[in-house]
């Protein structure tokens, strides 16, 4: 009958309507390892237990000795580290210059230290944290050595910031480096259009780990 293929065509449509970054949430027992995305309204990060970094994965970590979680964030070299960041600031950040990593070592929890803050947690494989950590420690201009050192003290008293590959800019920001990192590590993230938060965060909750 005609109704029928007409209510096919439209569930058809919205099937190929639906955003490409759509899958179905991930449960516990599907689940190899599990990370962590934050936004804080205009600033994404990732959090991966220490657990996860084994064999000196990413070497800047060691810095860190009590830290149970890593978060790491990607920003302005000068915006970024600025306990009271001007106007000035913020229209240089506009223009491309160089950029910095922040580390923090977290004694707990991440929701735990910031309630406030957005969390989702995200399954990974095996492959897809491997790859992860693959772009995270790219992240740190290391200049040839081992292990970077700390160019300036973090935002909190347990972390620190590195000097950054890249650099940052209007259109390279620190949500396109979030996004980037979980296209790296296999998740159905797209890159054009990124620019708030809350573009990233859209395409994350839908991933989100379902218990």
């Amino acid at each position: 009958m005609i109704w029928i293929q007409c209510f096919r065509a439209v569930v058809v449509g919205i099937f190929f309507l639906l955003p490409t970054s759509w899958q179905p949430a991930a449960t516990e027992s599907q689940v190899n390892h599990v990370i962590l995305i934050t936004s804080n309204g205009w600033h994404t990060g990732i959090a991966i237990a220490r657990s996860n970094l084994l064999g000196g994965a990413i070497p800047e970590t060691a810095d860190f000795r009590d830290a149970v979680y890593f978060e790491f964030g990607w920003g302005d070299a000068d915006y970024y580290p600025a306990s009271h960041p001007t106007f000035d600031m913020a229209l240089n950040a506009a223009l491309p210059g160089p950029a910095v990593v922040h580390v923090m070592g977290l004694p707990g929890h991440p929701a735990d230290l910031f309630p406030a803050a957005e969390w989702v947690a995200v399954p990974l494989s095996d492959e897809g944290l491997q790859r992860l950590i693959g772009y995270l420690n790219a992240s740190f201009d290391r200049a040839g050595a081992v292990r970077a050192r700390p160019s300036t003290p973090g935002l909190y008293g347990f972390s620190l910031f590195y000097p950054a590959t890249g650099e940052f800019h209007l259109f390279n920001t620190c949500n396109t480096w979030t996004a980037r990192a979980l296209a790296a590590a296999g998740l159905p993230v797209q890159l054009v259009g990124i620019q708030r938060a809350e573009n990233v965060m859209t395409q994350v909750r839908p991933l989100a780990l379902r218990k």
